[in-house]
């Protein structure tokens, strides 16, 4: 077996049995990425409808079609409408297989109206790239079984991929000086007025003081963060997937406390994603109900 056929067993675990609690998780976490995809769609539209103009900086689809024709006629709101109502018959599987598929350019083409204004957040990103393994899988993979092993699995390879990469794209951009603890001071500068104009105020916490203080401390926050992303691709691994997320999620809530960056939603998919839940589900159900298999 070659190793990349490895990594396809590990991520999408083909000889396992199918339990009833893999289904019933799917089936949350698929509801954990239709509030969310829900949520931004009309976060977004309603801000593009009241505050877009003008197209600032175009970003994906962006820069081949005249994104700015959201801006008028509540097309935004619409928009939003339309994968509310898509998504969700797309989560019942009362329409077509290639709805997901539908909602995840529509989604796109909100995000793009929104972020036109020269803001590129990304924690959002991978409720947009679930919608794409949702899509691909309901299409490609329609089974009960393969299904959610395909959409599990490419999550959860995505996510180990971005870490990674993240890690490189920092070492060519910066080189091994990336974690020079000045850059840290500079991000949590930054940050600090993103804060005051926010809130009218600004009090560094303790863990940014002793940074700003001594930068060989403020030098091993970002080597520390760095390193767990180079080791992202580990999730890549069941046995240890647990360790890896436990890893990442520490490193997030350092980005926090020290940049004042969060990655909520982002966050709660890590939690879901990289903890095998359904074996605690299947302590407590031993057969799959009926309503379930229907919507899987």
């Amino acid at each position: 077996m070659k190793w990349y056929e490895k990594i396809g067993y590990q991520l999408f675990e083909p000889n396992r049995d199918q339990s009833p609690g893999e289904l019933i998780f799917f089936k949350i976490f698929e509801l954990f990425i239709l509030i969310y995809t829900i949520k931004y769609a009309w976060e977004w539209g309603i801000y593009t409808q009241l505050r877009n103009s003008e197209v600032v900086l175009p970003l994906g689809v962006a820069n081949y079609i005249d994104i700015s024709i959201l801006f008028q006629w509540n097309l935004a709101l619409i928009n939003a409408a339309v994968i509310t109502l898509l998504s969700s018959i797309a989560f019942t599987r009362m329409g077509y297989k290639w709805f997901y598929m539908v909602v995840m350019v529509l989604l796109h083409i909100q995000y793009v109206a929104r972020f036109s204004q020269g803001e590129i957040p990304h924690s959002m990103n991978l409720i947009g790239m679930s919608v794409l393994c949702f899509a691909v899988g309901a299409i490609w993979f329609p089974g009960k079984k393969q299904m959610p092993r395909f959409v599990m699995g490419s999550i959860i390879f995505f996510i180990g991929l971005g870490y990674t990469s993240a890690f490189i794209a920092k070492m060519i951009g910066k080189g091994i000086y990336w974690f020079d603890g000045r850059h840290l001071w500079l991000w949590i500068s930054e940050k600090s007025i993103d804060v005051y104009s926010s809130l009218g105020y600004y009090e560094p916490n303790i863990l940014q003081e002793l940074a700003l203080n001594y930068l060989p401390l403020a030098s091993l926050i970002l080597l520390i963060g760095w390193f767990t992303e180079l080791i992202g691709f580990t999730m890549w691994w069941k046995k240890l997937r647990p360790f890896t997320t436990m890893l990442l999620l520490g490193m997030h809530i350092g980005i926090t406390l020290t940049m004042n960056i969060r990655f909520d939603s982002f966050v709660m998919q890590l939690i879901l994603i990289g903890f095998p839940w359904y074996l605690l589900i299947d302590r407590y159900i031993k057969t799959t109900p009926k309503w379930v298999e229907k919507l899987v």
